[in-house]
């Protein structure tokens, strides 16, 4: 063991590491054991599926941090082509979700689901620590290709189950329900938080692989706080109908095929670009074939949520800058002080957890005064305050003139505008498609919600392509350029949105709602062959 006074910066970052990893696996296994079913107002399956968001969430967004630096400067793309890459990786992360949603609605269970996915994530994360020598001629990148399609299966697996399973602890007029998923929202962001400073100072001071092999640490620990916390979930995400071991077994190879699918695609962004438009005229059809099997209020139910999921690809294809372009502008243009550029990418989580009591606590005032804005205002909302993020950094950084350094107070202005965007409507959009949707469809809506979120993070690669010009180079000018030109469609987009809410808000039904027990399967045993709602 090295003397104290002989240990250097990353010795000490790997140890806080490891001391914030046994605190909060302790704090779950305490919550878990107590028999009590509820803890602070809720009950104790809410904090083993946030304390398992948080560590994925750790591990995705320490990643996330990294990986545009990672592809510029260790495999030597473009910046242009970075982004793209950027993009069509994430978009990925979020179009699976869809196929494991599905699985788990009709086969698996929301529970196994999310493990199975755990598993997959654990393996990507941790084959993302073997770096090679770099350069696009270097083998070793088809690793690197291996590791993001483990990470991008793995997400699809877990991502939409683990949010549905919050939704069944609660009936759904539980005035709860909210507040729950802000602070399910909360553990992600935490995640995200420590992840971003842990794995992004790592990674851009000792070493690529010592970033990306903490973030495979994160990962285990979900796992394990999840499988901890099965008997607190009380039969939440269990599997709708008994299923035969060996087809259990041909849907986790098939999962596992899917990598080698995913392994080719994620090299051929034009690919993904085409099939993002296929799929999505498939799923918009399949989901309005549902929708009108359905009666007049469920049906007009699903239409609200088909107007808010349109929502996404605007939003996050502005939002999801930030892993990017914004990264990319912090490390080049900003005025850091010496500070890793990806340690930045803390600032919008750190601000999640700061504000997301706030906005829950405002919410339900304003609810019980009759006075809170519907779901479709408050993405009008967070469509405003993201153009208006846009346009704030861009008249700032000209102010202050293109040919300097922009102040960093920019950048957190930038954030903080982003992040109330965010906390109007990501949080409420989870928990509108949970409410919303009829149970049989639960899994798939909040698949479609992550697919439209899936178009929206492509839709940042080619916005994040763009600010690279002709050369595929990254200029400042060119960047200011874009940011003003999106956040004025944002902006006018967001006034429509606020004109036809009162439209949205009548399809939703909410006076009429029918509540219905926290949805939670019987027992396996006892369960028919199939099950109908």
């Amino acid at each position: 063991m090295k003397p104290m006074g002989a240990w250097n910066e990353g010795d000490w970052i790997a140890a806080i590491a490891t001391l914030v990893l046994v605190v909060f696996l302790a704090v779950g296994a305490r919550i878990a054991v107590q028999k009590e079913p509820e803890f602070a107002g809720h009950p104790k399956g809410l904090y083993m599926l946030f304390f398992a968001e948080m560590w994925e969430r750790f591990s995705y967004y320490g990643m996330r941090a990294l990986l545009i630096f990672y592809l510029t400067q260790h495999w030597l793309f473009s910046d242009s082509k970075s982004n793209l890459i950027y993009g069509a990786y994430t978009s990925l992360v979020y179009i699976t979700p869809v196929l494991g949603g599905y699985l788990a609605d009709r086969y698996l269970g929301q529970r196994k689901a999310v493990l199975f996915g755990g598993l997959l994530l654990a393996a990507g994360h941790s084959l993302m620590a073997v770096e090679g020598v770099g350069g696009q001629s270097d083998p070793t990148i088809n690793v690197f290709w291996a590791a993001l399609a483990f990470i991008i299966v793995g997400s699809g697996f877990l991502k939409a189950n683990i949010s549905v399973m919050v939704g069944q602890l609660y009936k759904l007029t539980d005035v709860r329900r909210d507040g729950a998923y802000t602070i399910f929202y909360m553990g992600i962001n935490l995640g995200a938080a420590i992840g971003t400073i842990m794995v992004g100072y790592l990674g851009q001071t000792i070493g690529w692989g010592w970033g990306f092999g903490l973030a495979g640490i994160g990962m285990l620990a979900g796992l394990v706080v999840f499988v901890l916390g099965k008997a607190a979930l009380q039969g939440a995400g269990e599997a709708p109908a008994p299923i035969a071991r060996s087809k259990e077994w041909l849907l986790y190879a098939i999962g596992l095929g899917s990598v080698a699918v995913i392994w080719a695609l994620v090299q051929y962004q034009d690919v993904i670009q085409s099939l993002l438009m296929v799929s999505g005229i498939a799923l918009l059809g399949y989901v309005l074939y549902e929708s009108f099997k359905l009666e007049k209020e469920p049906r007009e139910r699903m239409f609200a949520i088909l107007f808010l999921i349109a929502l996404n690809p605007l939003f996050w294809g502005l939002f999801e800058q930030a892993g990017g372009s914004m990264n990319l502008f912090t490390d080049r243009f900003v005025d850091r002080g010496g500070t890793p550029a990806a340690i930045f990418q803390s600032i919008n989580p750190i601000y999640i957890i700061l504000l997301a009591p706030l906005f829950a606590g405002l919410w339900q005032w304003l609810g019980r005064r009759g006075r809170e804005p519907s779901a479709p205002a408050k993405f009008g909302l967070a469509l405003a305050q993201m153009g208006l993020a846009n346009l704030v950094l861009v008249w700032g950084a000209q102010a202050y003139g293109v040919a300097a350094m922009t102040p960093v107070f920019l950048v957190f202005f930038y954030y903080l505008l982003a992040t109330t965007a965010e906390l109007c409507l990501s949080p409420v959009g989870l928990s509108a498609m949970n409410r919303l949707a009829p149970s049989h469809l639960a899994s798939l809506i909040m698949g479609a919600w992550f697919y439209m979120s899936a178009v929206g993070n492509f839709v940042a690669g080619k916005i994040g392509e763009a600010t690279g010009g002709h050369g595929g180079e990254m200029s400042k000018e060119k960047l200011l350029e874009i940011y003003e030109l999106f956040g004025w469609i944002a902006i006018g987009v967001a006034v429509a949105v606020l004109l036809v809410s009162p439209v949205v808000k009548r399809w939703m039904h909410l006076d009429t709602l029918e509540d219905r027990e926290p949805q939670v399967p019987q027992a396996a045993d006892s369960l028919p062959e199939t099950r109908t709602t």
